[in-house]
Formats: C-alpha cells, sequence, structure tokens
C-alpha cells in the first residue's frame, strides 16, 4: 500500500497505527514524527507567508479566496511518480491543505485513480471515524481500535479528575489578528478538561469575534492557541494581547494539540487539564507544551 498524505493530521495518524513505512509523500507542512520529513513533498503554499503578521496573513488568504485561486500547488509530476493507492486530504478548511479543483486535476491526470480519504471531522467521534477509516486503508483496523480505545481510556481519567469541581470560564483563541473563537472539535476538548468557553462553537467553524466578546465572557483564563503555529509563535502572540480583567494567559502548541484532528487530542486534553485544575489533574509528561504569559510585563512567568 502507497500512501500520499495532503494532511498533517492524516500523516500522525499513519504513524499511529504504524503505517509510517506505507507513506510515500507527504504535505509541506506534515512534521510530526519527525521522521516524516525524510519524505517526497507534493504540496505546498501558493502564497509566501513567510514573516507576514497574523492580519497580513489573514487578508492575503480572504483576498486568495475571493478570487477563487486556490491556496496550493500540488507537484503533479511528483505524484505520478509515487503512484499512490491512497491519498489522505481534507474538504473541512480550505486553508488548512489542499482540497479542491487544484487536488481534483491532479488526482484526474493520475494512471490509475487512488482511494481518497477525506478526513473532515467536526468533533471527537467523528476524529476516531477518521483514525478507523486510515486503518482500514492501511490494513490496519484493529491497532486503529486500540489507538481509540487508549485515548478514551485516557479521557475518561481526566474526566474522573476534574468531576465535581466548577468548570473554568475560559476564552481560547485560535487566531489573534483578527481574533477567532473555537470551534469544530475544540469546545469539546474544553469541556472534558473541566473548562466552559462561553464563545466556543463546538462542532462548528470557527468564527470572528472581537475584544469585547471576550470581555463579556469574563473568562478566568485566555488560552492563545493561533491555528498552524508553535509554542513559541504562540508565546510572542500572547504577550500582545491586551489585559481581560483577572484573566490568567497562558500560550500552547496549537500544532501539536489543537489545530491537528489526530491522535494527539488526548494529550491535547490532558494539557487543558492541568492547565484549568493542575491540583486534580497532574501533567505527566517531561515535556512542556505549554507557557504562562504575564499580561503586565509582556515576559514569560
Amino acid at each position: 500500500m502507497r500512501i500520499v498524505s495532503f494532511l498533517p493530521a492524516g500523516t500522525e495518524i499513519a504513524y499511529a497505527l504504524g503505517a509510517g513505512d506505507q507513506l510515500v509523500g507527504r504535505s509541506h507542512e506534515c512534521d510530526y514524527p519527525p521522521e516524516v520529513k525524510a519524505l517526497p513533498v507534493v504540496s505546498k503554499p501558493a502564497l509566501n507567508l513567510e514573516g507576514l503578521s497574523q492580519d497580513a496573513i489573514d487578508s492575503a488568504v480572504a483576498e486568495r479566496m475571493r478570487s477563487g485561486e486556490s491556496l496550493y500547488q500540488v507537484d503533479e509530476i511528483l505524484l505520478r511518480e509515487l503512484a499512490p493507492d491512497v491519498v489522505i486530504t481534507q474538504d473541512l478548511c480550505q486553508v488548512c491543505a489542499p482540497s479542491g479543483n487544484e487536488l481534483t486535476r491532479a488526482l484526474k491526470e493520475l494512471p490509475s485513480r487512488p482511494e481518497v480519504l477525506w478526513l473532515t471531522p467536526r468533533n471527537l467521534t467523528e476524529i476516531e471515524e477518521n483514525i478507523i477509516a486510515v486503518g482500514v486503508a492501511a490494513g490496519r483496523r484493529d491497532v486503529a481500535q486500540q489507538v481509540i480505545d487508549a485515548n478514551r481510556r485516557r479521557m475518561d481519567a481526566v474526566s474522573d479528575a476534574v468531576a465535581g469541581v466548577p468548570a473554568r470560564r475560559v476564552v481560547f483563541l485560535e487566531w489573534t489578528e483578527p481574533l477567532f473563537c473555537a470551534g469544530h472539535w475544540v469546545p469539546q476538548m474544553i469541556e472534558i478538561a473541566g473548562g466552559f468557553d462561553p464563545q466556543g462553537k463546538p462542532g462548528a467553524d470557527s468564527e470572528r469575534m472581537t475584544w469585547d466578546d471576550v470581555r463579556a465572557a469574563k473568562p478566568e483564563m485566555i488560552i492563545v492557541s493561533p491555528c498552524g503555529y508553535g509554542l513559541e509563535q504562540a508565546v510572542e502572540l500572547a504577550r500582545a494581547i491586551p489585559t481581560v480583567g483577572g484573566a490568567s494567559v497562558y500560550a500552547v502548541d496549537a500544532n501539536a494539540y489543537f489545530a491537528r484532528p489526530g491522535p494527539r487530542v488526548a494529550e491535547g486534553i490532558e494539557l487543558l487539564a492541568h492547565l484549568f485544575h493542575p491540583s486534580r489533574y497532574f501533567w505527566p509528561y517531561d515535556h512542556q507544551p505549554w507557557r504562562a504569559v504575564s499580561r503586565r510585563t509582556g515576559e514569560p512567568f
């Protein structure tokens, strides 16, 4: 089985199932686990966004989408050479991975038509369905179920740990300039971890909001989790946000735990549970994919 993944979450799923050796190509954003970087890159951005502010990125992407042009370029020659049996992509978000005409055209040009897995989850249940779908395609359905069962046990442990304590009132930012609220599976993650986000849109697209909306939510905590960004970039953005009442501010690794609907969502829930209720849920790992950011000095503490 030869698999080409245009989707970082799909790549992570394949590796989690032990099917990493079946991957023969990846998108430019597929970077976990690290060994995937050795694979040929079959797609890249059509826009050069390097060094742009969030607001400039938002404007450039919006203009590109209004013109009907794709945000990605597919290397059709390389894709033909790789001759995939399975292609993993998505049609949930035009910004996240190739999903439109550019991919449809490239697939039509292949000598044989691969199976296309459209991973388009809107909640945790549908993420599990995606894991099963990749497992079936890779001949590893039983392993996929084992991954799901292990994640459920971890999530149940979090639920048990925070049971009976008042939910922490939070606002989760998926983008900061302009502001976007939490959408799709993230509000569900927050709820399991013992939090409540009044601005969240469970199972639906993230939406624009204002700082007045954030203040009206009266958060105890603000989580800065910019889609597509790692921890250090999130820290820089968190430093720039205004003070909102007495809310503490935390930057998190969005790429690893919140923007990619794959096997690591369970660890993302564990991360949130530790931030919301540290006396109830102890972070059990050596790495620390979050950072508290001072609102007074702008420096981490």
